[in-house]
């Protein structure tokens, strides 16, 4: 029986959540990781019998009430009930937008104007599709039209690792986790990117497998700016409106500081090099 994404997502959240965090004392002789059906099922007010068709795949659209006992249950956040809602009730998919057509014509302008604000544009894969002149000059061959976030990130050397706030493991976690809450299951693109980083990455298969689905936000991530070496710029996210799964991200510095001054020495740059935003070419 073919699983489905719903059934891959409870049983993986099912198996992280531990009996002591719903207040279930732990058996001596438990022998299953996390919770057992039963134990979510009636956390849920369902029957077993109902809770074990959607882990086997048999029920794909269980109701708007179910899931949201089952999220309880589970302890799911409201990030965590919407990608449970979206698996169960995906929408039609979308018209894919041509290479060199996907960026609008006013993000870009926008992305021109901050000739002092680091900027980029990506899909819902993480994949590049527009980077401004600021951003370009950060960590050199990082951001370009054309490559991928995550796939950079997890090809990264010791510094940048070392560098990373918090620790590379939450940033890198937390890209993975908006890449499942963004992406289509059915998205060829990120059946491509899953199963790359797979294959050579322990690490990835590891965050992947937790089922973490969280969207795109704030954050610190570290950049190399030439003459200052490595500085923690503020990152913001934001989607871009309309349908068309695409993200703007910026960086920043608080008044006064060291990433601040950085990040005046890339405007100066971006001015005497005469850099300028970059998309992918036209087909």
């Amino acid at each position: 029986m073919k699983r489905t994404p719903v059934a891959d997502f409870l049983r993986a959240r099912r198996e992280i959540l531990q009996p002591e965090d719903v207040g279930i004392p732990r058996d001596e002789n438990r022998r299953v990781p996390g919770l057992r059906r039963e134990e979510v099922a009636e956390l849920a007010g369902i029957s077993s019998e109902y809770y074990l068709r959607l882990e086997q795949g048999r029920d794909h659209q269980p109701s708007d009430q179910v899931m949201a006992a089952i999220s309880r249950a589970l302890r799911l956040d409201q990030y965590g009930f919407e990608y449970l809602h979206r698996l169960a009730h995906p929408r039609p998919a979308s018209r894919s937008t041509a290479p060199g057509d996907v960026v609008s014509p006013e993000v870009i302008q926008l992305l021109q104007q901050w000739s002092a604000t680091p900027a980029y544009v990506t899909d819902r894969n993480h994949d590049i599709l527009a980077v401004n002149a600021p951003a370009s000059l950060l960590a050199p061959g990082h951001l370009e039209p054309g490559g991928n976030i995550l796939l950079s990130i997890f090809a990264t050397g010791a510094e940048f690792r070392k560098h990373s706030v918090g620790g590379w493991e939450n940033a890198a976690g937390r890209i993975v986790a908006a890449l499942r809450f963004h992406g289509d299951p059915d998205d060829r693109r990120l059946q491509q990117i899953v199963g790359a980083l797979s294959v050579k990455d322990r690490d990835f298969r590891r965050m992947w497998a937790s089922h973490d689905a969280r969207p795109q936000s704030t954050g610190i991530a570290p950049a190399y700016v030439e003459s200052f070496g490595w500085v923690n710029l503020h990152r913001q996210t934001l989607e871009v409106p309309g349908e068309t799964g695409q993200f703007l991200t910026t960086y920043f510095g608080s008044t006064g500081t060291r990433e601040a001054a950085a990040l005046e020495h890339v405007a100066a740059r971006v001015i005497r090099e005469g850099a300028t935003t970059r998309t992918l070419p036209r087909a």
